[in-house]
Parts: C-alpha cells; sequence; structure tokens
C-alpha cells in the first residue's frame, strides 16, 4: 500500500502544470514533470539552483523584491491569482508563462517558502499580439 506521502509525491509529479517549490532563499527543492517539460531542465539541473534559472535577467529586481517581501511580510499580494509574466527555457527560449503563486508554512505559521504553478502561454500571447497588429494595420489602412 501507498504512504501518503508517496501519493502527495505522485500527484505532484503528474499534474498537468509546472510546480515549483523554493526556499526562502529562492533555492529550488521541487520541481515536477511538467516544469521538465516546461522549462526544459531536468530535476537533476533544476533542484538545488536558484531560481534565477528560469527568470529573465531584467525581470530579477522586480521578482527578488516582490519575493522578499512575501516571505518576510507573510503575505502576497499576487496569492492565487494568474499572473502574466515571462520565464526562460534552457534553450535560451523566452516564454509567456501564466503562474499562480502561494506561500508554503510550517505548522507554526512560519513561511518556509513559495510554490508557483505556471503553465505555458506563449502560443495563446503570440496569437492575440498578432491579431491586435492585425486588426491595428487594417483600420490605418481604411
Amino acid at each position: 500500500m501507498t504512504n501518503q506521502t508517496e501519493l502527495d509525491a505522485r500527484i505532484l509529479d503528474d499534474v498537468a502544470d509546472a510546480l515549483i517549490y523554493a526556499d526562502r532563499a529562492g533555492t529550488i527543492l521541487r520541481w515536477n514533470g511538467a516544469s521538465t517539460a516546461l522549462f526544459g531542465f531536468s530535476a537533476s539541473e533544476a533542484l538545488g539552483q536558484n531560481l534565477d534559472l528560469i527568470i529573465p535577467e531584467h525581470l530579477r529586481a522586480a521578482h527578488w523584491k516582490g519575493f522578499e517581501a512575501a516571505i518576510n511580510s507573510g503575505t502576497m499580494k499576487l496569492a492565487g491569482r494568474p499572473t502574466l509574466t515571462r520565464a526562460l527555457h534552457k534553450d535560451g527560449r523566452r516564454l509567456y508563462i501564466e503562474m499562480t503563486f502561494a506561500l508554503v508554512r510550517e505548522a507554526g505559521g512560519g513561511v518556509l517558502g513559495s510554490v508557483a504553478m505556471a503553465r505555458d502561454v506563449t502560443e495563446r500571447v503570440e496569437r492575440e499580439r498578432a491579431a491586435r497588429a492585425s486588426a491595428q494595420t487594417t483600420s490605418r489602412g481604411a
């Protein structure tokens, strides 16, 4: 019979969205199969690395400001709300991803780290941008 810890691990590994857990320092401690599919890094490549692994350089200062504020205050202004942002793939491509975030707490309420669920929305965003550009071109030509 499977114990609860093994079952929890299987569930997290099998969800369709990337799941990334980082401790208070921003070190990646959980990286599921969907994270590998989305970002291109295997679990062995990602575990123990800093979150900068998948954050584009131009977004890092803003990311760390928000991350540290959330960890220190115990509150997140983005908690549970899908947020569109950019991310880096192992091969250097920039992705559009939609992420949700939550703080992970110990039994006493102290913040242990942060968990993020992410999905690739690059195709949707590029399709929407192309449609807007086409509409603007058409309206200028009319």
